[in-house]
């Protein structure tokens, strides 16, 4: 007996992590897969199938976040479980290594502050200028100094770290060791941050990077 849509599509749901983003269009495509469909009668089949499983309730821990977007929860002791908005982020701004985190969330994440910082700044290539707020996944989007790929992402997180050191709240001890050991541990070159550094920041950021090299003992 052929399976239904339906059916198909709850056992895929089945599949996914609590609290992580299950998005239509990657069900649909699943579905025009699994039973040779165009795409788009395979996207009207999996629209009408997941209304009629949250009308139905036969999936309970089914949820609909906004048009296009589900995820499965559980209850915890605080109540039903949210949509995973960090995994949100990602899927919208960071997938494909088209952009890095940056800003005071990342001096926080790297030990160079202790404050915690209300939101994440995100550069991504999805931002072609400017500045862009997401008040609904809580972070400022902002456009790259040059197009972010696998190769350079690291780089820029660190020379943006640099460009704003001498004015964030650091209170780490020796911060330029610490960057300096971040840059070791990366594997990152210093020759091709200098280069960075020249050609898309300013002297501020390539005195930062000198100190830091100083500090890892790689010039004196």
């Amino acid at each position: 007996m052929e399976i239904s849509y339906v059916d198909y599509i709850c056992y895929l749901v089945k599949q996914s992590e609590i609290a992580k983003p299950i998005y239509s269009t990657r069900l649909s495509q699943k579905v025009a897969e699994r039973f040779d469909l165009p795409v788009k009668k395979a996207a009207l089949a999996t629209a009408v199938a997941l209304k009629r499983i949250l009308d139905g309730k036969l999936l309970d821990d089914l949820r609909f976040y906004k048009k296009g977007i589900y995820y499965r929860t559980k209850v915890t002791l605080f109540g039903e479980l949210g949509i995973d908005k960090d995994a949100l982020i990602t899927d919208k701004y960071l997938a494909d290594d088209n952009g890095y985190e940056s800003g005071l969330s990342l001096l926080h994440k790297w030990g160079l502050t202790t404050q915690i910082p209300n939101e994440k700044v995100i550069v991504t290539n999805g931002i072609t200028s400017g500045t862009k707020k997401d008040k609904v996944l809580g972070i400022v989007a902002k456009s790259p100094k040059v197009a972010v790929n696998k190769d350079n992402k690291r780089y820029l997180q660190v020379l943006d770290v640099l460009d704003i050191l001498n004015k964030a709240p650091v209170d780490a001890e020796e911060p330029y060791q610490v960057i300096a050991e971040l840059i070791d541990k990366l594997g990152l070159s210093y020759g091709r941050l200098l280069a960075l550094a020249g050609k898309y920041y300013n002297d501020n950021t390539i005195k930062q990077l000198s100190k830091t090299a100083i500090a890892g003992g790689i010039a004196a």
